[in-house]
């Protein structure tokens, strides 16, 4: 399906992919386009595939329709043919989900395969995501999986050195989460001028926030880094912020958006560090390593940096320990293993690609092997990938301006990926099904894989675990996995659990005695529904949120009235 263009290009097209006569009509007529905008030196095959992926978005956006996806897929594989990664990837999620297509699980592995060739990094995300749960038809494969995911996570620590338009900070917002969704903004919201201006009032923490949301484009701000500089600046000299001073230093010390300053620099650091600030105490000790080749003082500054908690410093330190550069100290894995572990549990994202390297081989006599965690921490730190930033912020900012099938595309991008929150947002989606934007058929399909996926993930959403019990019990009248689903919901204190729990009961379904043990229930609960009502109601009653205390309570005044209602008649007979 490429013939019919000669410019020399390494090509993506595949003995299975078919050619579609009117795919190589559409991409002459954007060559020729572009041919026309750029003369022959501008324009190259990679040009005309980035060309005709955009167009096939376009497209869609503009008819906001799931009929339009069918028309649009034989674009997006010429583009992917033509060397567009993302076209690839877009292209192997549609078939994956079935989207407006039919589902073809086959040629979405291989399109994928193809997209992480050239390390795309969604992609990557995507196979090791198939192959950590055996999804798909693909086959369980846990080596498989964390040599995809170590493979974008260390992308990751690069990528997250060198900031750019196309990042984004990884955030999850959750779609039924009404105060993060009112946290969300833009350069034109009244939250971001609000903040603005009191950075020119002087307050420090707006300032901070203001620099943070540029930097790295955080709650809806778009990625402005000579701005964000400019806010670091300000908060460094005229406020004196540790902060800001901190963060100001780190972008002279890189030349992010501004010259790079290293005297300057060294200046801030100090500043910062004299008010005990860790970030730059740690920072202080990568200058005297890297300008100073001062690996004594580096070590002192660490170790100052390490006590008051800095993840930075642990990194470092085990750096050292598995490099032998420690002063007058030999080389010590087990030492440096210690630092790493200690790393990553502060949220240290290369912490965790060394902790997780270490326990795919172990240290014999020391620490023994963790394949699965291994996965776990290399999956984690791959998740904090700009670019995966950038697909949730898109389908956020559609959701928000109420576009609910480019929000799902976006969603189902990264959920495909494996990414928790956006599995969770694409079952909301199709749960909800706004306006019947959807074919009934496949959003029930959508919602039942989503939330089935997302209450396997680390720390579910309780509301997932609620919808997955609601629709065991209402489409398959499988109430002892719905107990379950409630029961999970309830352990995590979410008030809905307790009282779906208290509706079974009511209902005339008797619980398993391992739920009521779980729950911390007995076995004089198991033989009293009244009392077991009680404890439902009463501790769905007493969760946090004000949202559950009146219909929790007025289910507790029924019990209490029939409870006497069946006291009183046997009393009078």
């Amino acid at each position: 399906s490429c013939s019919s263009i000669s410019w020399p290009v390494k090509l993506q097209c595949e003995a299975w992919e078919t050619s579609f006569p009117q795919r190589r009509k559409t991409a002459a007529k954007l060559a020729k386009l572009l041919l026309f905008k750029h003369g022959r030196r501008g324009v190259s095959l990679a040009a005309v595939g980035r060309a005709l992926y955009s167009l096939s978005l376009h497209k869609l956006d503009a008819s906001s329709s799931t009929a339009t996806l069918s028309r649009i897929l034989p674009l997006l594989l010429q583009a992917g043919c033509l060397a567009d990664n993302r076209a690839l990837h877009l292209s192997s999620v549609l078939y994956s989900a079935g989207l407006g297509v039919q589902k073809r699980p086959n040629k979405a592995w291989l399109l994928a395969l193809l997209a992480a060739q050239k390390d795309d990094r969604l992609a990557l995300l995507h196979l090791g995501h198939l192959h950590h749960q055996g999804d798909r038809g693909v086959p369980l494969d846990p080596d498989l999986a964390y040599a995809y995911y170590a493979n974008i996570a260390k992308q990751t620590t690069v990528d997250r050195l060198n900031p750019s338009p196309q990042q984004v900070f990884v955030e999850s917002v959750y779609l039924n989460n009404e105060e993060m969704l009112n946290l969300q903004t833009n350069e034109n919201h009244h939250i971001f001028h609000w903040l603005k201006l009191q950075a020119r009032k002087g307050v420090a923490e707006a300032e901070q926030s203001v620099g943070r949301m540029l930097f790295w484009g955080q709650q809806g701000v778009s990625p402005d880094v000579q701005k964000a500089v400019r806010h670091y600046e300000r908060g460094a000299v005229r406020l004196e912020d540790p902060v800001s001073m901190y963060d100001y230093a780190i972008v002279l010390l890189q030349g992010h958006g501004v010259k790079k300053d290293i005297p300057k620099a060294v200046i801030f650091l100090k500043k910062a560090m004299e008010q005990g600030f860790a970030p730059a105490i740690n920072a202080l000790g990568w200058y005297y390593e890297q300008f100073e080749g001062n690996d004594e003082r580096a070590a002192e500054l660490w170790e100052q940096a390490d006590r008051l908690g800095s993840p930075d410093s642990a990194l470092n330190l085990g750096v050292l320990y598995l490099q032998g550069r420690y002063p007058r100290k030999a080389a010590d894995q087990v030492m440096a293993y210690k630092y790493f572990l200690k790393a990553a549990e502060r949220g240290q994202i290369s912490g965790a690609v060394h902790l997780a390297g270490m326990w795919t081989t172990g240290i014999p006599g020391h620490v023994k092997r963790h394949p699965s965690d291994a996965v776990l921490w290399v999956k984690w730190a791959a998740e904090h990938n700009g670019y995966l930033g950038s697909i949730l912020r898109k389908a956020l900012d559609y959701y928000l301006n109420s576009d609910a099938l480019m929000s799902l595309l976006y969603y189902l991008l990264a959920a495909e990926s494996g990414y928790a929150a956006a599995q969770f947002n694409a079952a909301y989606l199709c749960d909800q099904n706004t306006g019947g934007f959807l074919d009934p058929t496949f959003a029930s399909r959508c919602m039942r894989r989503y939330y089935n996926l997302t209450i396997k993930s680390e720390n579910p959403e309780t509301y997932a675990l609620i919808r997955m019990g609601d629709l065991l019990y209402e489409q398959q009248n499988d109430f002892f996995s719905a107990a379950e689903m409630y029961k999970l919901a309830a352990l995590k204190n979410d008030p809905q659990g307790w009282y779906n729990l208290g509706l079974l009961t009511d209902e005339g379904y008797r619980l398993p005695l391992s739920v009521l043990i779980e729950l911390g229930l007995s076995e004089l609960h198991l033989a009293d529904d009244t009392l077991l009502l009680n404890t439902f109601y009463k501790r769905c009653r007493d969760c946090e949120g004000a949202d559950s205390y009146l219909p929790c309570s007025l289910a507790l005044f029924s019990v209490y009235v029939r409870s006497f209602q069946q006291e009183y008649g046997a009393a009078i007979k």
